[in-house]
């Protein structure tokens, strides 16, 4: 059974995190060993501290260098100049940690050079053999990404071979479109003839990765196959021919030597996300631990005022359409519902409880997905979940619609506080909150974030348009 790279790629980077600290660990004692011939508990204590202090802090360091992501499809110097620039982040904070506590006289400046050194080399002459036993270990196809190659001209014919010439960055070319015959380089790749089944073939394939390898000139078929990929939660990047690049607003990085445009990847990717999931999590932690007597009281009076259980499920799609269950404090009384078709609370609906109006109206109903946010299926802000059905019915209306589930679904939003809350009984409606949702996930950032929920915490618990 092949196992997909999101399942995979954690325990990974988990791994190279663990081996990183040790290396820097190790090199810190071998510097001393080599420049004094002694061991460093013999030197001044501040070496010690410095040591433990650098290591404990050098995963933080060097996720803002990128080196748990940057490694596949980089060459070699860069990923030499990443890794001596996150080494050098990490003795700049030893030498200031140094000079905050007196010790920086006792600190000697050719042992920290001989750490840097020796820890730089260490890294970058390791770090590949570790990514190939892994690979070996998994039988290289666990790990390795799989790709299809839109547009197999000149500038798809490259890129796959520089993806063949570096096995080791983890790619594997395993669909094309637009190659009319087939050669040795593509005799065990699927070629799909025809642009409309290509969502098809992403689903088929298990492809994780699109490079779209079309010149700008091609304008037809790119409109094409954008209107086709709208509902794809892959990774999509255009590998565009540069003579005829003009100025794009899109984010621009370097594969294989070649530059490639990410065209929907959301600006919580990489380490803004790691930082928006640690502010999430301590944030609904500290929330549950503030309001465990509200969510006590609630959960009383929702028991006693009508039968049935307290919290309620409902299916939603979280991050790249996986399913997930949040929960509500149920709001309604026990009924049963028509899954082929989702009837929407309205303002004087019979089937919702007195207390349910007051918790639905101020959205105290939404308070125990701060569980699911704890859980790692949701986010604090972020575009609002919508039922399932909601999701078959607009996704080919709505232009961009399924691209609000390529981030975690949030308690709050950017649209919920822009009015855009309650029933979406109309395409107009669920377009406008759409347009919202995308430019929250085009334009984050953490002062957004606090801004949305500041907004929230002050009025969202008070809207007309809830019901």
């Amino acid at each position: 059974m092949q196992v997909s790279e999101n399942t995979q790629a954690p325990k990974t980077e988990c791994l190279i995190r663990i081996l990183d600290v040790l290396m820097l660990y190790c090199m810190g004692h071998l510097a001393a060993l080599i420049r004094y011939s002694t061991s460093i508990d013999d030197l001044a204590q501040i070496h010690q501290t410095t040591l433990y202090f650098c290591t404990a802090l050098s995963p933080a360091i060097f996720s803002q260098f990128d080196l748990y992501q940057a490694w596949r499809g980089k060459t070699i110097s860069h990923q030499f100049i990443l890794t001596a620039s996150a080494i050098f982040a990490v003795i700049a904070t030893g030498l200031i940690l140094s000079f905050l506590i007196r010790g920086v006289d006792d600190l000697s400046r050719l042992w920290m050079a001989y750490w840097a050194g020796l820890s730089i080399l260490a890294i970058i002459l390791i770090r590949p053999v570790v990514h190939s036993l892994i690979a070996t270990l998994n039988h290289a196809d666990c790990v390795n990404k799989r790709v299809l190659i839109i547009g197999y001209g000149s500038v798809g014919k490259e890129i796959h071979q520089r993806a063949q010439l570096h096995h080791w960055a983890g790619y594997e070319v395993s669909a094309i479109h637009g190659s009319n015959k087939a050669n040795e380089s593509t005799a065990n790749i699927a070629n799909i003839p025809h642009l409309k089944d290509i969502p098809a073939a992403v689903k088929k394939h298990n492809i994780q990765e699109i490079w779209l390898a079309l010149p700008l000139s091609d304008f037809n078929t790119l409109q094409k196959i954008r209107n086709l990929l709208c509902n794809v939660l892959v990774d999509i990047r255009w590998i565009p021919d540069t003579s005829a690049l003009g100025i794009l607003s899109h984010k621009t990085i370097q594969l294989f030597g070649m530059p490639v445009i990410d065209l929907n990847r959301p600006a919580t990717d990489g380490i803004p996300g790691l930082v928006k999931e640690l502010f999430d999590k301590v944030f609904s932690l500290c929330v549950l631990l503030c309001l465990w007597p509200l969510f006590l009281t609630l959960a009383i009076i929702i028991k006693i005022t009508s039968p049935g259980p307290v919290f309620f499920q409902q299916t939603r799609l979280g991050m790249n359409g996986k399913l997930i269950k949040i929960y509500k404090f149920r709001s309604m009384k026990n009924h049963i519902q028509n899954k082929s078709y989702l009837e929407q609370a309205t303002r004087y609906d019979s089937r919702i409880t007195p207390i349910g109006k007051f918790i639905r109206r101020t959205s105290l109903d939404e308070l125990p997905q701060f569980f699911n946010v704890l859980k790692g299926e949701m986010s604090v802000v972020g575009p609002r979940p919508h039922a399932l059905q909601h999701n078959e019915l607009f996704k080919d209306k709505v232009s961009l619609y399924m691209q609000r589930h390529r981030v975690k679904p949030g308690i709050t939003g950017w649209a919920q506080i822009h009015g855009l809350r309650g029933e979406t009984d109309t395409e107009e409606k669920m377009a406008r909150r759409v347009e919202f949702d995308i430019h929250y996930i085009q334009h984050w950032s953490l002062w957004m974030d606090l801004k949305i929920i500041l907004w929230t915490t002050c009025y969202g618990w008070k809207d007309d348009h809830a019901y």
